[in-house]
């Protein structure tokens, strides 16, 4: 008795114990079949990886020239993330553009400036000046610039100061002709300056050249000043010139127009002035059939006059009543560049 009732005893606990088990399995088949979206998304491929951002951070593919700005960042890119509220947008500057400059075929480039009011004659003549002072310093004819070679020259020939001994050995070195190399460009630029002068006085100077290198018709590099636009006026309502000088090279720094040019070796510079023909100025020569050269490196600074009611040199009725009467005339003297030798 014992025996079987310990058998019946044990095939009910099993049976008990197996009904439990199927109980539970389909309990748990019945929550698989729960539809989870967590579950199905975290299954499904994801287009593109999801890192996490801080704040104000955009995700974005990379871009090239052929980007359209105007359309939205999200456009044809895979992956983009949202922005983040405007409080943490990231800030964006925008550099100022440099003055007007054009380049043609060649190596032709020019400058525009445009000076707001009226100049004088005489602030034309100070253009044409600095800017020849300011190309043979650039382009390597002088050691130092124009004012302070004068200045330390000037110097030495009276009484050389201890403090200026290294700035002198920087500009006549080892070689003792340097010095007299020094004064000769000196002298050879002052009486240049000095028949401009009269020329501006004389006559309207619609353009000037400086040809650097070469001849009158073949030069190296050509650098023009072209004062056609300028408007001409009184001293009391013209601007000051050294206010118009800066503006001048102010303009020709921003352009950056002497960066990429090679260094020279020392050369001749010719300044050719274009102005009436019975100008009565005898030290210029007159070239009666002088064309500007088309060849070689070509800078031209053109400046104008803004905001006038005066006419410009172009309009003004003695230069155009008599156009053939405006001719070239070439300097006499070739300044010679000269530089420090080791």
């Amino acid at each position: 008795m014992l025996r079987e009732g310990g058998l019946s005893s044990r095939s009910e606990f099993e049976k008990q114990k197996m009904a439990a088990q199927r109980v539970k399995h389909e309990e748990d088949e019945t929550e698989g079949d729960k539809w989870d979206p967590g579950s199905v998304l975290s299954q499904l491929p994801s287009p593109c990886p999801s890192p996490v951002l801080a704040p104000g951070v955009l995700l974005s593919g990379p871009t090239d020239d052929s980007v359209d700005l105007s359309a939205p960042l999200s456009a044809g890119l895979p992956c983009v993330a949202e922005a983040a509220p405007e409080s943490d947008s990231i800030a964006m500057t925008v550099a100022l553009a440099p003055p007007p400059v054009a380049s043609t075929a060649g190596g032709a480039v020019s400058v525009s400036v445009a000076f707001p009011g009226l100049v004088t004659r005489e602030g034309c003549f100070h253009f044409t000046c600095e800017f020849l002072k300011h190309i043979l310093y650039q382009r390597q004819q002088l050691p130092l610039p124009y004012e302070q070679l004068a200045c330390f020259s000037r110097r030495q020939l009276l009484a050389t100061p201890l403090q200026d001994e290294d700035v002198i050995r920087k500009v006549y070195s080892r070689d003792p002709d340097n010095n007299k190399k020094c004064q000769q460009v000196l002298g050879d630029l002052e009486r240049v300056f000095q028949y401009l002068e009269i020329m501006f006085s004389l006559t309207l100077v619609p353009r000037v050249l400086i040809l650097l290198g070469g001849t009158a018709v073949s030069p190296k590099e050509l650098y023009e000043i072209n004062l056609q636009g300028i408007s001409l006026g009184g001293t009391k309502e013209s601007l000051q010139t050294a206010a118009c000088v800066r503006k001048l090279f102010h303009s020709l720094f921003l352009a950056d127009v002497f960066s990429d040019l090679r260094a020279v070796p020392t050369l001749g510079v010719i300044v050719m002035v274009q102005g009436h023909r019975n100008c009565g100025i005898d030290w210029f020569r007159p070239k009666l059939n002088y064309k500007v050269p088309a060849r070689g490196r070509k800078l031209t600074v053109n400046l104008s006059c803004s905001d006038h009611d005066g006419a410009t040199l172009s309009s003004n009725a003695e230069v155009n009543s008599a156009l053939n009467d405006y001719i070239w005339f070439q300097a006499p003297v070739t300044v010679k560049g000269f530089r420090n030798f080791s």
